[in-house]
């Protein structure tokens, strides 16, 4: 959204383009705001400010401020949010978990990454490392915290559906977010599951992007962006 030949000089880098991203864009005299989840999964059919949603569009129009948001292309890069999960938790000879290739320069993308732990580790302790890295709050698992894991799958965002796929493949353990209760069910026994905060497996997608800008705009991680997920202990 925004003019395609407006001259950008600063932009704000989010996970979720909210209203409190779009106050600190105007705030800081921000011309772009680059998330990975998209502000719109439908179109808009009025702009009456009665939502959220069409309060952001009609504040960005009003200030000059132009929105990108990355999403499934981040997913889908070969050293994109997957990667850079496995990156983090320091993983070695990683694959793409669902890959596909272009067929006209041959190029392989996919969802998803596979790859294993730089040494064996217990169940547990893989996820008070993953709660470290991540700054995860909370995690949700199955399986038994002493099981060894050496392989792991993960994919960043909401990845259930390649459980399959992570168990095919000979995954000790499967790192993913928004996982359903009968998912977890049926993997019992067949895989260790870590299901993690959505926002926090992607938060880090704004540090590609400011490694992707550099040198070219001046960029900034937008300080009001946070999981909207709260954890009642």
């Amino acid at each position: 959204m925004g003019e395609p030949n407006a001259e950008i000089r600063r932009a704000l880098l989010t996970t979720d383009v909210t209203e409190d991203v779009v106050s600190e864009a105007i705030d800081g005299s921000f011309d772009l705001i680059i998330s990975h989840h998209p502000l719109l999964f439908k179109g808009l059919k009025r702009l009456t400010a009665s939502t959220p949603q069409e309060r952001i569009v009609r504040d960005a129009i009003r200030h000059g401020i132009a929105i990108y948001s990355a999403h499934t292309s981040m997913d889908s890069a070969p050293n994109g949010v997957s990667a850079r999960m496995a990156q983090i938790i320091a993983m070695t000879d990683c694959r793409i978990l669902c890959p596909q290739t272009d067929r006209e320069n041959g190029a392989t993308y996919g969802l998803g990454m596979i790859g294993r732990l730089t040494e064996p580790m217990r169940l547990g302790d893989l996820m008070q490392l993953i709660r470290e890295r991540f700054g995860a709050p909370m995690l949700r698992y199955v399986g038994d915290p002493d099981a060894t894991i050496s392989t792991l799958a993960l994919c960043g965002g909401a990845g259930a559906e390649f459980t399959d796929e992570a168990i095919r493949q000979g995954a000790d353990a499967y790192l993913t977010a928004d996982m359903k209760y009968h998912t977890m069910l049926d993997a019992k026994g067949r895989i260790a599951l870590i299901d993690i905060d959505h926002w926090v497996s992607e938060h880090f997608t704004r540090d590609i992007f400011r490694e992707l800008l550099e040198g070219r705009v001046e960029t900034r991680i937008a300080e009001s962006d946070a999981t909207p997920v709260l954890i009642d202990n």
